[in-house]
């Protein structure tokens, strides 16, 4: 027996959290000459005992350390049974588990190759916390990697949050280290103590963790995602046979803490399953198509609005639980609305508790802050380069399309991921292995997740925010291109809001900016975008940008949407935008629904939802919209009148006439060029009294004359009003 008062190395090293394999030391270890030797560590325990699990016998451990270190030798038959532990705590606890270290490796070498080879399709099933049943046992395998870590513990409400009762087998063939702990429940708050290799202690929120803490309190919970049952089958086989680009797809863009709080309720946020019963019927009714939602992945900081994630594969907590997300993604499908998630693959945060430094070096991130750096930012920059990182990120990917029915991804800040540059002074990167700013890691990371992800789940779309020239951005991987399925247009949106914010006495001098759109409408597969980002940091708000007086004001946005909407292109408007919002936005405050106290604000947005059904019912406004059969200018070139006019047109031939009078001057008795004989009517004018217009509409149907004019042999002649589009239909 060894001296209580001179503990041998080994517990000591134990004692001291310091054991290089505690695997090989504590648990049952085999003893010269038979039998077995049974050791724990248990400091809130004043009493254990060995119990064979087959009821053939007990062993009552002695007490060697006033730690809670405890030993007991057991005879040869009972060398390989299997066994519980039965605790009697100084609280009067009687506990009984199996013993943590009684178990083997966990991790197959299968997972943990394709791991380091960065190709493990499903690694959300192998690393962090998941439940499961190891010999006949329930519980919890823990799993981080670490690889450059000294030691590392799972810590948790299960064992007072102390690094020395459970550290973690290290899987040297992939850096990883694992633990199955018996008897844990689900809901268990957990994290990973992590010694580095030069002595310093960390505590981390585990990258893995299905469901987390947000804010002050960064704990991991374990959670289990195989109870919640799917009602969207009807949507998803649809899905995987529908062809996105030819079909209407309008984007409402949500920022879930801020779309409707509740005031009475010290002003709190809506959960998920509020917002399913609010939120939903709404989109629905503005006849939008899809909703995009700002990250909802963990983080810590709502001033990031989400862009700063700690919890890569976790819905927020901040609304509810991981089901609850579900069910609003559940209830979205069965409505016949899309989803579309933000995701960030391109910078994480430096907060203590996340990926940063995580087991003590740059692990996730490049250690040369000239590439793992944001300068604006202030975030961390993903290694690409690594496998294992870039496995971490495809993985996600995969796991948000797969686990929450994900319709979309729209990656974010993807010209900051190309160039090596972004945002950097010429001393402050490093160049590529061919001397080029390109980021060719970042570039192999964007085309193997497009064709993973396309390959896997037909009928998803990835997006892509790239605000540079780089060519290919939507084209196929195979063709040479990054292989997104769809590019942001951030031309299109400078350019618009550029001209739009012009007094109308001078819009004739920036005639080009409002047509330039059309030189490279069909370069890439572009969505027309008025996402958050052009109503906060001083922008001001959609209807403060426009020029004039009140009246003329809302005249211009409602001239700005319908003409976006007659665009080449899929449609988002944030939210708030479609009701004209004065306030700039803010993440902390409810939109400002009262202003549904004025006709102006009420009128707008009875003009949205009238878009968004002519273009979902009008094949002619989406069905070719990133082919350039779909469009033909009338007269591209009317600068002194800032008149603009086009038709669209569908497979079938089928025409939609869009005349656009860009000053508070009515036009009467415009001639405008047509295709065909026969009368045409107005599908929508922006002027109608029922949208707060002045009233100039044309009522009547309009028949062609063959008077040859812009080009097409017919013509017919309209009234045009002012700061106002009309759209004309056979």
């Amino acid at each position: 027996m060894t001296d209580p008062t001179s503990p041998s190395a080994e517990i000591l090293a134990i004692l001291e959290a310091r054991h290089g394999d505690p695997f090989g030391f504590l648990g049952r270890q085999p003893k010269e000459g038979g039998g077995a030797v049974v050791r724990t560590l248990q400091p809130k325990a004043h009493a254990v005992t060995v119990v064979a699990r087959d009821g053939s016998g007990s062993w009552p451990m002695q007490r060697i350390h006033h730690h809670g270190f405890y030993t007991v030798d057991l005879p040869p038959e009972a060398a390989s049974i299997p066994y519980d532990l039965e605790l009697a705590t100084f609280d009067g606890q009687a506990l009984r588990s199996a013993d943590p270290y009684s178990f083997g490796p966990l991790l197959g070498e299968q997972d943990l190759y394709f791991f380091c080879e960065g190709t493990h399709q499903r690694l959300w099933d192998c690393l962090g916390a998941r439940m499961r049943t190891v010999d006949g046992v329930a519980g919890v395998q823990f799993a981080v990697w670490a690889p450059n870590a000294k030691r590392v513990s799972i810590i948790g409400d299960f064992n007072d949050w102390d690094g020395r009762i459970n550290p973690m087998r290290l899987r040297i063939e992939g850096g990883v280290w694992e633990i199955f702990l018996p008897g844990i429940q689900e809901l268990t708050h957990y994290k990973f103590e992590v010694l580095s290799a030069e002595g310093h202690l960390q505590i981390k929120s585990d990258p893995f963790a299905f469901y987390g803490q947000h804010g002050i309190q960064t704990a991991s919970l374990v959670f289990d995602l195989n109870r919640y049952a799917w009602n969207d089958q009807e949507w998803m086989q649809k899905r995987a046979k529908t062809n996105l680009y030819n079909t209407p797809m309008s984007v409402y863009e949500v920022h879930l803490g801020s779309w409707k709080r509740v005031p009475e309720d010290g002003n709190r946020s809506k959960s998920y399953r509020e917002l399913a019963d609010d939120l939903i019927p709404y989109v629905k009714a503005m006849n939008f198509t899809h909703i995009e939602l700002m990250p909802v992945a963990e983080h810590p900081f709502d001033g990031s609005w989400g862009y700063q994630i700690t919890g890569y594969f976790a819905p927020t907590s901040r609304f509810g639980n991981p089901d609850e997300f579900r069910e609003f993604v559940d209830r979205c499908h069965q409505a016949g609305i899309g989803v579309i998630l933000d995701w960030v693959p391109g910078h994480f945060p430096k907060d203590a508790h996340g990926l940063a430094k995580f087991d003590g070096t740059a692990l996730y991130e490049h250690a040369d802050p000239r590439q793992g750096e944001h300068q604006d930012w202030g975030t961390l920059i993903f290694n690409y380069g690594r496998s294992e990182v870039k496995n971490f990120l495809i993985a996600n990917a995969l796991f948000w399309l797969e686990h929450y029915h994900i319709d979309g991804l729209r990656v974010d800040a993807v010209a900051s991921m190309l160039y090596l540059d972004y945002s950097r002074q010429p001393w402050a990167w490093v160049p590529n292995k061919y001397g080029g700013r390109e980021n060719l890691e970042a570039i192999d990371f964007m085309r193997d997740l497009n064709r993973i992800c396309y390959e896997r789940h037909p009928g998803s779309t990835i997006i892509a925010e790239e605000s540079t020239a780089w060519p290919g951005v939507s084209r196929p991987t195979d063709a040479g291109g990054l292989g997104f399925g769809f590019k942001w247009n951030m031309g299109w949106m400078n350019d618009s809001l550029t001209y739009m914010q012009e007094d109308p006495i001078h819009r004739k001098y920036h005639h080009g900016e409002a047509t330039f759109s059309m030189l490279y409408a069909y370069d890439e597969n572009f969505i027309l975008v008025i996402s958050h980002d052009e109503v906060v940091h001083g922008k001001g708000s959609m209807i403060n940008k426009m020029p004039g007086d009140r009246w003329q004001k809302f005249a211009n946005l409602r001239m700005f949407y319908a003409w976006m909407w007659a665009h080449p292109g899929k449609k988002l408007l944030f939210m708030g935008s479609e009701f004209g919002q004065w306030q700039e936005w803010g993440h902390e405050r409810s939109l400002d629904w009262h202003l549904f106290l004025g006709e102006e604000h009420a009128s707008l947005q009875k003009l949205v939802r009238d878009l968004n059904w002519l273009y979902t019912n009008t094949p002619a406004l989406h069905a070719l919209d990133h082919e350039g059969t779909g469009f033909s200018w009338l007269d591209a070139g009317d600068a002194d009148n800032s008149i603009f006019a086009f038709m669209r047109i569908a497979p079938d031939g089928e025409k939609v006439y869009c005349v656009i009078n860009a000053t508070p001057v009515p036009r009467k008795g415009y001639r405008v060029g047509v295709a065909e004989a026969g009368s045409y009517r107005e599908l929508l004018n922006t002027d109608a009294p029922g949208y707060a217009g002045s009233g100039m509409i044309n009522p009547l149907p309009m028949p062609a004359s063959d008077t040859e004019w812009q080009s097409q042999p017919w013509s017919i002649l309209i009234d045009l009003p002012p700061l106002g589009v009309v759209l004309l239909g056979r």
